[in-house]
This record gives C-alpha cells, structure tokens and sequence, in this order.
C-alpha cells in the first residue's frame, strides 16, 4: 500500500477497516491482511468506526522503535489518539496505562512491588497448588469437561484475587463484568455500566481495607489513599485494571495455548514429557509469540514528526501498534508461523516494551510455566473432545481466545 501524511487524500480514503478479519480455519494465525500490509511497507492508514484514520505499523523493529520514543504518547485524551471505542456517556476515570510520565510513572510506581520477580517466585508453590487442586477436581468429575470453565478461568482469577485481597466467592461477578467491558459489540452505555459496576465493588473493598488493613496489594493501595497519595478513585480503577488484567488475559493463554498444542502434537510432547524448567520457560515464551492475544494493537499518538521507513508520521496523528502480526515477522523470527517450542522468542512484543510495558508480566509468565508444566503431564492423554471448527473463537473481544474448550482424556 502507498501510503501518506494526509488523512483525507485518496490512499487514506481506500485504508482498510481496523480490526481486521482472520482466515477461515486459521485460527491461530493474524489475519492475511496483515501480513500483506507487512510485506508491502513500514507503514499504512487503517480505517477506525469513527472514521479516522490513523498508521498502522507492522513492523517488529518499527513498533520496538516507536514504543520505546518519548515523541509517542499514550494518553487517551489527546487528540488524534485512535480510540478503540466510544468513549462512554459522562466519561470514565483512565487507567494509568493511558497516561504518560510522571503521572503514569507516579501510579504504576505504587503497584509495582509484587510483580517484582523475586516476590513473584516466591508465590510459585501456591499457584502449583492452586494448579494441582484444580487438576484434581477434573479428574475426579465429569470426562469431557470445558477446560475453560473448569480449569483456565479459575487459575489466574484465584491467584489475582489472593494478590489483590479480592473474594474469589465474587468471581461470577467480575468476571461477567469484565466479559461486557473487553467485547467490542457492546454499546458505550452497557461497557460504562459494566465498569461502573467494577467501580463501585473495587471501591467497597476499598473502604474495607482501609478500616481494616491485611497484607495484599489492596491494604497496599489503601495504605497510600489513607496518607493522601493516592485518591480513592485512583486506587479504585488500578484495582479493576489489575483484576481484568490479572485473570482475562491468562485465561485466554492457557486455554488457546493448549489447543495450539492439541494441533501441534509433537510439540505437545515435548512439554508433557519434560520436567526441564528452561524448556517449558522457552515453552511459554514461543506460545506467547506465537498466540498473542492481544488483537486491537497498542494504541498511541505522535507528539512531533517521527519518520519511520521513508514516512513522516506528523504530530496529532494516531497509531496503532499490530502486535501479532510484529510477532510474526520475519525479519525477527525464522519460519514465524512455525511454532517451535526450543525456539529463542524472548525477544517478543506479547508484553510491549518501553515504560508501558505489562506491569504483570512475571506474574503471567510464572503462571503459564506452572500450567503448561503440569497439566499435560498430570494428564497425559488429555485431547479434545470436539472438532476445531466447532470450537467458539473470540472474534468479538479484545483479548482472543476461545469460549469453551471441551476436553476428555
């Protein structure tokens, strides 16, 4: 694609809708369309629901380059940021991930102590068991079953709400909230209520932990509103942000990740029979590449001139970062569409890079290990129980994933 600085010239008026669609019967792979636009430049204009047009770039050392320049901004409110969505009658308060330093530093700074690798390693015996306790309850119940429902979901929510000092008693709550607040189709007025909802939970724990403080990262926050740090609302949204974040995400990993392995038998068997802890790190850094979950791209906005490749994207103009189509690149990773679990992919962009790069990245990481690592040797002869064109994609969400999983063994 040709591509311009000026948004209402001829090229701009042909872009492409953004998100794009995958293939039929390539569930696995970013849509074609994007690898086209990959090949063809570093550069070019998508279409946007309201019409905008902002840069998309496909490029692995492009978006590397870009996420990591200070003439990029992440905050939402500027104009010709390129909005996923409607922003929601009356507005909503903003995460600290859609701000820019200091502010985004000043927050994220609050929350970063249990992410930590250290205090994350210390937390792996009891996700081992969270894990362990899980798989047991499978064995022992109905054969086939949905590994959605039964095992990918309450992972990482009962992890996140032992971290955070969420009830997991609450997690058809939460959790159906955040289904509403992660799904494209939904009207502004039904996301706004949804985090709404989240809103006014997160803050009832809120005034719980300041009343009575415990040792988790709510107490932790609550701490800060208490000595004047932090307002209430502040530590309210980091704690929905953390609580969708903690548990939709992995969810959706384990679950895609084990049907990627169901497809791909002989990599399957290098992690059911191994207990080697780099193998199944090396594991879960090539699912991660080669899975990447997140489809709407990170979002941003030039604040001066940037030239990439020949192109001068001009300040004001939007960008949008596909970084599952950056994943499969070729000009990074051999063979990109093969996955290969001794493959060196640390290198990915699963988790961004720059000062806005996953908060819970060691936490996500340590749960994938622990998960990949156990549940296919515990049951070695777990496989589908249905064709894969009769599973239910995410092809609405944000985050990508399946809905239901029906496994037997």
């Amino acid at each position: 694609m040709t591509s311009t600085v000026n948004p209402v010239d001829e090229h701009a008026a042909r872009a492409p809708e953004f998100p794009m669609a995958r293939a039929a019967g390539c569930p696995f792979d970013p849509p074609p369309a994007l690898r086209d636009l990959q090949q063809e430049g570093p550069l070019a204009r998508v279409r946007l629901w309201d019409g905008s047009t902002p840069w998309l770039v496909t490029r692995y050392a492009d978006q590397r380059a870009l996420l990591g320049d200070p003439r990029v901004s992440a905050d939402i409110h500027r104009p010709g940021y390129p909005r996923q969505a409607p922003m929601p009658p009356g507005g909503t308060g903003v995460s600290f991930i859609l701000k820019d330093d200091p502010e985004h530093a000043r927050l994220r700074r609050m929350v970063t102590a249990p992410f930590a690798i250290k205090r994350v390693e210390a937390m792996r015996p009891g996700v081992q068991k969270i894990v362990d306790d899980l798989i047991d309850e499978l064995l022992a119940g109905p054969n086939p079953v949905d590994l959605v429902e039964a095992f990918a979901l309450p992972v990482p929510s009962l992890v996140i709400c032992q971290l955070l000092g969420v009830p997991y008693t609450d997690h058809d709550f939460f959790q159906d909230n955040s289904k509403v607040i992660i799904n494209r189709n939904v009207t502004p007025e039904q996301r706004s209520a949804a985090h709404g909802n989240l809103i006014e939970y997160l803050d009832g724990l809120m005034g719980e932990k300041i009343d009575r403080p415990v040792d988790d990262l709510l107490s932790s926050l609550a701490e800060r509103v208490t000595a004047g740090e932090l307002s209430r609302n502040e530590a309210a949204q980091m704690g929905v942000l953390l609580l969708i974040a903690g548990h939709e995400t992995t969810a959706n990993m384990i679950a895609l990740g084990t049907l990627a392995l169901f497809e791909h038998p002989g990599q399957l068997a290098l992690l059911r029979d191994t207990d080697d802890r780099r193998l199944i790190a090396s594991a879960v850094e090539e699912l991660l590449r080669y899975l990447h979950i997140t489809h709407s791209g990170r979002r941003r906005v030039a604040v001066a001139d940037i030239e990439i490749g020949g192109e001068v994207i001009r300040a004001g103009e939007g960008l949008i970062l596909a970084n599952d189509i950056a994943n499969r690149d070729p000009g990074m990773f051999a063979e990109p569409d093969r996955l290969d679990l001794r493959r060196d992919a640390r290198r990915h962009v699963a988790f961004g890079f720059g000062v806005h790069q996953c908060l819970g990245q060691p936490l996500a990481r340590m749960e994938l290990q622990v998960v990949y690592g156990t549940l296919y040797r515990r049951i070695p002869t777990l496989r589908p129980a249905t064709e894969l064109e009769r599973i239910p994609f995410k092809h609405d969400g944000s985050v990508y994933g399946v809905y239901e999983l029906p496994v037997t063994w």
